[in-house]
């Protein structure tokens, strides 16, 4: 009789137990089906709840990568714009100057094209004080503020830093954000001395006003437009050839990003269709036992020895 009892005992322990691990199962594919997770905490699988954290950590440096590129490609559209106008403006003086070279033209004619260049400097001075996304100097370096300044002479000077700050775009690559004034205004000019548009603009505008040799001066600086403005250009390639780094590397982040969703998905995820499939099969098995469970233990056999 201790025997039978015993084995009666078993039986209600062990179908206790089995009913009990259904039961939690059928709720873990109930809670996968709500949070679309395939565990809750990170001990019902360390190895794969550790890459889970990895490639989240890399999603939010990406983030910040992301905002630097995003930056960074403000600030040289930015930069490629005043460049454009910068272009149309020298374009301009170079027309300016043309006419101011012909020989046939009055001391007051070459007067008033060199006012007409004083407004000129003027826009240009404002195009290389042209301010970034966060509002420091466009072309000043890691200056916040103006790239250049007038002396006692009315001269433009470059009071920036030497070298502008570069952003981070993730995995070891970086970009710089826009170029220095000196980097695409300053030149050689045709007597081999060092300048930049800016004083070759203020030098004509000058000269056409009131200088000793106002034609020469003209021709001159027509030579030194044309060197400027190739400088000038080269500079406008450089900004665009980072513009077009910035989107290679961007193409690169998002397919990055897509690889590491998917992984996220495959190792953490549960698919719908499934976890509703487990969710059933457990629920069938749950129901066969409860009612195998309910049967046996209304056997008279149960009845006489309980």
């Amino acid at each position: 009789m201790t025997i039978v009892s015993t084995s009666t005992s078993a039986f209600f322990e062990r179908s206790r137990n089995d009913m009990k691990n259904l039961r939690t199962q059928a709720e873990n594919y109930q809670s996968q089906m709500s949070s679309g997770l395939k565990f809750d905490r990170s001990s019902d699988n360390p190895v794969a709840a550790s890459r889970l954290r990895n490639l989240s950590r890399q999603e939010a440096l990406s983030g910040i990568d992301k905002t630097n590129a995003s930056r960074a490609n403000a600030d040289l559209s930015l930069a490629d714009s005043t460049m454009s106008d910068m272009s149309d403006a020298l374009m301009q003086v170079q027309d300016l100057a043309t006419q101011a070279a012909n020989s046939t033209l009055t001391d007051d004619q070459r007067a008033s094209i060199g006012t007409q260049l004083d407004q000129v400097f003027s826009n240009l001075l404002a195009l290389a004080n042209a301010r970034d996304s966060n509002g420091h100097a466009l072309f000043g370096g890691a200056s916040a503020g103006d790239a250049y300044s007038l002396d006692s002479a009315g001269n433009a000077v470059y009071v920036g830093t030497a070298s502008t700050d570069s952003l981070p775009l993730g995995d070891g690559q970086s970009v710089t954000r826009s170029m220095t004034g000196p980097e695409f205004l300053s030149f050689t000019n045709s007597s081999g001395n060092q300048t930049d548009l800016l004083a070759v603009v203020k030098g004509l505008a000058d000269a056409l006003k009131g200088g000793t040799d106002p034609t020469g001066a003209a021709s001159a600086a027509l030579t030194d437009l044309k060197t400027g403005l190739d400088t000038l250009t080269t500079g406008q390639t450089v900004v665009g050839t980072r513009l077009a780094w910035i989107d290679v590397v961007d193409d690169r982040r998002t397919n990055l990003s897509e690889l590491r969703s998917t992984e996220e998905s495959d190792i953490g995820g549960a698919d719908p269709a499934t976890t509703i499939a487990n969710l059933q099969e457990t629920m069938t098995v749950l129901e066969a036992a409860q009612s195998t469970f309910g049967k046996l233990a209304s056997l008279s056999l149960f009845n006489a020895i309980s």
